[in-house]
C-alpha cells in the first residue's frame, strides 16, 4: 500500500490545477505544466488539494498510484518554486562557457563539445560550477545525467564532472618502482 499515494497533495493559492480526461494541466506562476496519467489511477481535485485513488487491485495499479501522485507534486513544486541542479567540472585545462542556449565545453578532447539546452532549461556558470534550472524536474535531471556523461569524474585524479556535494572514493595510483 501506498503511503505517499494516500496523502493529498496540497495546492498552493497561486496554482491552478485542472483535470481532463487522464490530463492534468498545473499552471503557476513561473510555467504550465502538463502530464498525462494511466488509467489505473483515478485524480480528482478537492478542496486545495489533489487526491489519487487507484482503479482495482491490479499490481500495475499499485506501482502507478504513488508514483503519480508524487509526479503531480513536483509539477507543483516546479510552476510555484523550480528545480535545480548543479554539476562542478575539476581538471586542468577543462573549461565551460554558457554562449545563447548552447553550452560549449573544453574536456580535454581533441575538439570543443557543443550541447544544445532543451527547451525550458537555463544554465549559469560561476567559477567551475554549472547550474542548470528549470521547472520540469525531469527534464533538468535528465539533461544534467546527459551533461555529466560526457566526461564522468575519474577515481584517480578527481577530473570531470560531479554533482556539488557528491562523494567520489579516489584509488591508489601506481607504486613506483624501487
Amino acid at each position: 500500500m501506498s503511503r505517499i499515494g494516500k496523502k493529498p497533495v496540497h495546492i498552493p493559492d497561486n496554482v491552478e490545477v485542472k483535470i481532463s480526461a487522464n490530463v492534468v494541466d498545473v499552471k503557476g506562476p513561473k510555467g504550465t505544466l502538463q502530464f498525462v496519467h494511466r488509467r489505473e489511477v483515478k485524480v480528482m481535485i478537492g478542496e486545495k488539494e489533489v487526491l489519487v485513488e487507484k482503479i482495482g487491485e491490479t499490481k500495475k495499479a499499485s506501482a502507478i498510484w504513488g508514483t503519480t501522485a508524487k509526479v503531480i507534486a513536483n509539477m507543483i513544486q516546479g510552476v510555484t518554486v523550480g528545480f535545480q541542479k548543479q554539476l562542478e567540472l575539476n581538471g586542468v585545462g577543462f573549461r565551460m562557457a554558457a554562449q545563447g542556449k548552447k553550452l560549449n565545453m573544453a574536456l580535454g578532447f581533441s575538439h570543443p563539445v557543443e550541447q544544445v539546452l532543451p527547451e525550458g532549461i537555463d544554465a549559469k556558470i560561476e567559477n567551475n560550477i554549472l547550474t542548470l534550472s528549470g521547472i520540469d524536474k525531469q527534464k533538468v535531471g535528465q539533461f544534467a545525467a546527459v551533461v555529466r556523461k560526457l566526461k564522468p569524474v575519474e577515481p584517480y585524479k578527481g577530473k570531470g564532472f560531479r554533482y556539488v556535494g557528491e562523494v567520489v572514493r579516489r584509488k591508489e595510483g601506481k607504486k613506483a618502482a624501487a
